[in-house]
């Protein structure tokens, strides 16, 4: 059960309506990130900006959904996790191994991948204070100082969505149920 109330397009406040019933559209539900969001209009307002912002960036949509789950796992935000499961493997291509490693924080295979989930994880550990040698890292596998910035916009981006999936605790639509998460596997003794 949600903590926050889980608004629908109905009794939302007005100023959250409209923006709900176009990613109802578009999404042919409506995500329970979003009907937690519409509590304050300006936080939907934000996220949905700053989304659309986000995919504009110079990474890929492959490397923005690195980005995403590297930061859904490590801040424990299930629901985001199952949502940039679903985008990785149906529009991103990203493969099931990947993903999983994704989803483990575990390395990736993928060498320019690696990169990106490592530099992820090194923004959000450091709160942006990455080591020369990490930024030096991620510049060697072929990313730009523009991309470093992007990574710190996608880290933005995930963590208004992760810390407020984490404060209302909305339930898994039935959509994304095929891709839940549960957290971090208990790490072997």
């Amino acid at each position: 059960m949600s903590r926050l109330p889980l608004r629908t397009i109905e009794d939302a406040p007005p100023a959250a309506q409209a923006s709900l019933a176009a990613a109802e559209k578009a999404n042919g539900f409506l995500p329970n990130l979003l009907r937690v969001l519409a509590n304050a209009p300006v936080a939907l307002e934000t996220y949905l900006t700053v989304s659309g912002i986000n995919a504009r960036s110079g990474l890929t949509l492959a490397e923005r959904e690195v980005v995403q789950i590297t930061a859904a796992a490590t801040h424990g935000c299930g629901f985001c996790v199952a949502g940039h499961t679903a985008i990785a493997t149906k529009k991103a291509g990203l493969d099931g191994a990947t993903v999983d490693q994704l989803r483990g924080l575990r390395p990736v295979a993928d060498a320019r991948l690696a990169a990106i989930a490592t530099f992820a994880t090194a923004v959000i550990e450091t709160r942006g204070r990455v080591e020369d040698a990490v930024l030096d890292a991620f510049r060697a596998a072929g990313f730009t100082d523009a991309n470093a910035l992007e990574v710190v916009l996608g880290v933005s981006l995930a963590t208004l969505c992760n810390f407020a999936n984490n404060l209302g605790q909305p339930p898994l639509n039935p959509q994304l149920e095929a891709f839940r998460w549960d957290g971090l596997p208990a790490a072997a003794e």
